[in-house]
């Protein structure tokens, strides 16, 4: 059952559902509570718990439940429950296999400059504000932000809910990591590189900005993960 304060927090998300509940709110605020850690990966979900904390049925939540599983933020182990999932090596390996063929490819289509470089600009001053205040969680988020916002430079509606879903996978790999900072802080100097080219209209410089920023994060956090499911406790 999960802890007291995760319930509580939860039960403050209660008002977003307004009259009009659905499942697919109930999955928005699960799916956004589970990427800031509030529910960290192996913890299982209570249907009593969270069903009572934002007062939906149970059918509700099981709907939920369901959507979340089917874009692997849960897993569904028979009579025992609901779990944040666990990811494997493999998996985190594999959402940078993702990452890179579909971000590149977003900047690689960019049409004729200037570019729409708003939000991205907004997403790098939040990640610089946020390593002032060292608050590396706040870091992460301001990343996961970033590439959002790159991904939308595509105005594909398709494309921004797949990487909504793969970064939302992503994040459960970086809860297990025990260093946020060293995680996290190398990576905000890159994202204003990246920003610069694509503020300069230099769309080429920014994809090969972008592919290495990719491969590099990739070894990185592969390594660090792999250390922290070995061993749990370093």
């Amino acid at each position: 059952m999960e802890p007291r304060d995760s319930i509580g927090e939860l039960a403050d998300d209660r008002a977003l559902l307004g009259r009009t509940s659905t499942a697919e709110r109930v999955a928005d605020i699960l799916r956004t509570r589970i990427a800031e850690g509030l529910f960290p990966p192996g913890t299982r979900l209570s249907e009593d718990g969270i069903g009572g904390a934002l007062g939906v049925s149970r059918n509700t939540l099981r709907e939920a439940f369901r959507l979340l599983t089917h874009e692997r933020l849960l897993v569904h182990r028979l009579n025992r429950g609901v779990f944040v999932r666990v990811l494997t090596v493999d998996d985190v390996d594999d959402i940078y296999r993702t990452r890179r063929l579909v971000e590149c490819a977003v900047v690689h289509a960019l049409g004729e400059p200037p570019f729409a470089v708003d939000g991205l600009a907004d997403a790098v001053a939040e990640g610089e504000r946020a390593a002032r205040a060292e608050d590396w969680k706040g870091v992460s988020t301001a990343n996961i932000h970033f590439h959002r916002e790159l991904v939308a430079l595509a105005g594909s509606a398709r494309t921004d809910e797949l990487m909504r879903g793969v970064l939302a996978e992503l994040r459960l790999a970086f809860h297990t990591v025990a260093d946020p900072r060293g995680l996290h802080e190398p990576y905000l100097v890159r994202n204003r590189e990246i920003l610069g080219a694509l503020g300069a209209g230099e769309r080429d410089r920014a994809e090969r900005l972008l592919a290495r920023y990719l491969d590099d994060s990739r070894t990185r956090i592969t390594d660090a993960y792999a250390k922290a499911v070995d061993d749990p406790e370093a």
